[in-house]
């Protein structure tokens, strides 16, 4: 696992040397990727255009929120630019990688929620379009052009978390494949016409479920909210005191 992780950081260092001009770039699509984002404008917009379509995006974007949250829990993975220093890897072999804001995450790094959440909410989004275009275009080439935006939108937004340090690449590709699958089998079966209370319940449901999920693992030793190994010696908030000397501010 150390030399994937360690390949990881090549890449990213390939990543931030070769592609520096494209800075605000990145910048600005990890920013459109971001979870947040599908409720703010995606889900929106997509509503105006389609309601069956906007409660896709509505109910995907909040699974596939809850079922990231459990994956990181149980899969952990630590994030390029904490591990860095942690693992050592910088003393073996030094790295001349940047820091943004947007590195600083200090939960659990896989799989990537950007590339998880947005591509499984953005599928309905697709789809739609896809059929759309087909009963409008005879060019094959018009009709894959929805799918093959989506494809590049999120391969964008993996490449963003890799040029920040916010990811490595196999917890990008984990959320883009994790994504696509979610979006795929959730799309057909999103519930349209339900009472309130479905969703009340739902929601209960979902919250009990991540508290029995999340004292569970207290009990166990793992205390979540502050990314404490079984022993006891990381805590998130500790980390973001250490030195970043040998790291370049971007």
């Amino acid at each position: 696992m150390e030399s994937t992780l360690g390949a990881g950081i090549v890449i990213a260092e390939a990543l931030q040397n070769q592609l520096a001009w494209l800075e605000n770039v990145w910048l600005w699509i990890t920013f459109l990727g971001d979870p947040k984002i599908l409720f703010l404008f995606y889900f929106p917009a997509a509503y105006y255009a389609s309601r069956r379509v906007g409660i896709a995006v509505l109910w995907i974007s909040l699974i596939t929120e809850w079922l990231n949250l459990i994956f990181k829990w149980f899969l952990f993975g630590d994030r390029p630019f904490w591990w860095v220093h942690e693992s050592g890897y910088y003393s073996q072999a030094p790295a001349q990688v940047h820091q943004f804001p947007s590195s600083c995450e200090t939960g659990p790094g896989s799989p990537s929620g950007h590339c998880m959440i947005t591509g499984a909410a953005l599928w309905p989004i697709m789809t739609a379009l896809s059929s759309q275009v087909a009963t409008r275009a005879r060019s094959r080439w018009v009709r894959v052009m929805p799918s093959l935006a989506y494809c590049t939108f999120l391969l964008a937004v993996g490449l963003s978390r890799i040029f920040i340090l916010a990811h490595f690449p196999h917890q990008v590709l984990a959320g883009l494949i994790t994504g696509a699958v979610l979006g795929w089998l959730m799309t057909p079966r999103v519930p349209m016409e339900r009472e309130l209370s479905f969703y009340g319940l739902t929601a209960l449901a979902l919250m009990l479920g991540t508290s029995l999920i999340y004292w569970t693992l207290f009990t166990l030793g793992l205390d979540l909210s502050c990314r404490l190994t079984s022993g006891g010696d990381r805590v998130a908030t500790q980390r973001r005191q250490m030195s970043f000397n040998s790291i370049k501010p971007g």
